[in-house]
């Protein structure tokens, strides 16, 4: 007789026989993988061919496995649960295979802003996956030092002392708009700024560049702000501004997103606090075609 090898061994056939041994029967078999009992029964006798013996038994109307029917059930359960493991490692090898970006975003930063400034990221093709982080601006750079990020946003430059190691992207200024829930703004009456003299105010923290200038600019006028609250968190600030708790101020870029998203009214805006938007990235010119497609796009919009 023949010998019959490994390579010899159709694992379709096998699939029929151990769909039939896991659900108990030719008719639920043929429900599962939409095929005709008789086909099943042609597929089981060939495998029987190639391993040289009877994988079932009849009882009655129903089937039995044989003792070798119940040997090779193990193997097949082995194999195809290989198989489903060999399936699960191609994914994640091809997802892994996908251009990846990584982002630090310096925890004060407007969030709609950090959008727009990812927008090349989120529709560049290929896709890529972008990973972002947000922190404070020197754990962040020195993260971008070490290549554990590929850029950095924030609304301040990297330091001159540390212009050898970084480039810094200028998106360029735009001026300041305070914002308030629409109760409150219509107690801030007469023109701006005078408006807002005596109205609750939710500032950024001392520890952010913003409100130095702020408060530069509120000194330059005779105001003395009513801070009712002060936040490292802009979108904190802004669902408390939407609540009445007080005014916001925030880049007049973003102005009109955010009171439609927050339900604001305009109280007054000044181009006298302005804020300035940054990409840095590790090195003026980059090989990655994300990174270039981000701040090609902050060299037009600047122009």
């Amino acid at each position: 007789m023949e010998q019959k090898y490994a390579y010899d061994l159709n694992y379709g056939h096998l699939r029929y026989f151990y769909a039939v041994a896991s659900e108990g029967g030719l008719r639920q078999a043929a429900a599962k993988l939409h095929v005709s009992q008789s086909s099943i029964c042609t597929q089981i006798r060939l495998l029987e061919e190639t391993l040289g013996g009877k994988l079932f038994r009849q009882s009655g109307r129903s089937l039995q496995l044989s003792e070798l029917g119940q040997s090779i059930l193990g193997h097949a359960a082995e194999i195809f649960e290989l198989g489903a493991e060999i399936a699960s490692a191609a994914r994640t090898a091809t997802t892994s295979r996908r251009p990846q970006l990584h982002v630090g975003i310096v925890d004060a930063f407007p969030k709609l802003m950090s959008y727009e400034l990812l927008k090349p990221a989120f529709r560049h093709r290929p896709e890529v996956r972008v990973s972002c982080q947000e922190g404070k601006l020197p754990d962040l750079l020195a993260m971008l030092q070490t290549h554990r990020l590929d850029l950095v946003i924030a609304d301040e430059p990297a330091s001159s002392g540390e212009a050898t190691r970084f480039f810094n992207h200028e998106l360029g200024g735009c001026g300041m708009s305070f914002c308030a829930a629409p109760e409150l703004a219509r107690t801030c009456k007469g023109s701006f700024p005078g408006n807002i003299r005596n109205a609750p105010v939710l500032l950024p923290t001392q520890n952010c560049i913003l409100r130095r200038e702020l408060e530069k600019w509120y000194h330059g006028l005779g105001i003395r702000p009513r801070v009712v609250a002060e936040f490292e968190d802009p979108a904190l600030a802004k669902i408390c501004a939407s609540d009445g708790m007080g005014y916001i101020v925030i880049p007049t870029e973003v102005a009109a997103d955010t009171m439609k998203r927050y339900g604001l009214k305009l109280v007054g805006k000044t181009m006298e606090v302005t804020t300035s938007f940054y990409v840095i990235t590790a090195e003026r010119k980059t090989d990655n075609a994300v990174v270039a497609a981000i701040t090609g796009r902050l060299r037009k919009h600047s122009k």
